[in-house]
This record gives structure tokens, sequence and C-alpha cells, in this order.
């Protein structure tokens, strides 16, 4: 029996904390490092919790995104993951809807960026690719994100139903991959 359990980071024990660090980087190997790690802490965790084992899991975080020249509070998705021997089960989907839920009741736009390689995953979940150019707000002023273009993705709140998903997206900067 799969258990659903959001938490905020602060309140996970370091046990806990070990335990996500080492499904993240079963479930990701060499592509997931520190930089990813900090990035995925500092908000929710909503974890897929089987026999006492956390087995999935994806983390909502607080970012500002700009779209239209008005930023956005937005809940950002980081370390969508399921355990390998765990796949094919719906668990990842599981996590992303209770994550969406969050979004949804808190916050003005969801984002992420696409990097699971399965065709469809986000958008049979609502997500939207975003169309438009991307940029991040470097300490410097803007500087343009390209090679993340058609990656980027979002979720509609009842509060942007009519973002213009052609038009500029800048993120808030942060170390690390920007999106």
């Amino acid at each position: 029996m799969i258990e659903l359990r959001s938490i905020a980071s602060r309140d996970l024990s370091r046990a806990e904390l070990a335990a996500l660090r080492q499904l993240l980087d079963q479930a990701f190997g060499d592509r997931f490092d520190d930089g990813d790690w900090r990035n995925t802490l500092g908000g929710l965790h909503v974890l897929a919790i089987e026999d006492r084992d956390q087995v999935a899991h994806a983390a909502v975080v607080d970012r500002t995104l700009i779209a239209g020249g008005r930023p956005l509070r937005t809940g950002y998705v980081e370390g969508v993951a399921t355990r390998p021997d765990r796949r094919r089960r719906g668990l990842a989907a599981l996590v992303m809807r209770e994550a969406d839920r969050i979004i949804l009741e808190g916050y003005q736009l969801g984002g992420l960026s696409d990097g699971t390689g399965v065709p469809g995953f986000y958008a049979r979940l609502g997500w939207e690719r975003w169309q438009g150019p991307t940029f991040v707000a470097a300490p410097h002023g803007p500087a343009r994100t390209a090679d993340d273009d058609g990656s980027v993705m979002v979720l509609r709140t009842p509060t942007t139903g009519g973002l213009d998903l052609s038009g500029s997206l800048t993120c808030d900067w942060r170390p690390g991959d920007a999106w």
C-alpha cells in the first residue's frame, strides 16, 4: 500500500533527508549533483512511501517567474523521481498530482523544467510547454537561457488563465541550473 506524505524540508529528519538524497541519486545517477540537491530543498516534499521506504518524490519550492512583465509567485517543481525498481507503476504521476494540488491551492503559477525524457508525461497532468523565449534574472541583469527554450512547462492556476505562453518568461536567479 502506498502512503502519500507532504512535509516541509525543515521537518524532515536527517535519516529522511539521507533516504531522499539516496532516492534521487538512484533515480538520476550522475545527472543529479549537489546543486540539484540544493534546488530541491527549502519547500514542500511529496513523498510516496511503501513499507516505510521512500519510493517516489516531488518537491514544490517557492520561486518567482516573470511573464509578460508580471511577477508571479510560483510553485516550482524539482526532483521528480521514482526509485528504479518501482518505475512504471504510476508513482511519479501520483506525487505530481499532489504537487499540482499544492500549486493550485497556494500559488499563482506552477513551473518546471522537463527533463523526464518521457513524452507527454507532464502534459497528461495539465502542464503546458512554454512557447516563448526564456531568461534568468542574473545578478548583472536578464540573461537569455536559450538552451532551456522548449523544456520549461507551466501549470496555470485560476489567477493565470489568460497567460500568453508565447511571450518571454524569466526565472529568478539561483546558483546552479537556472531552470
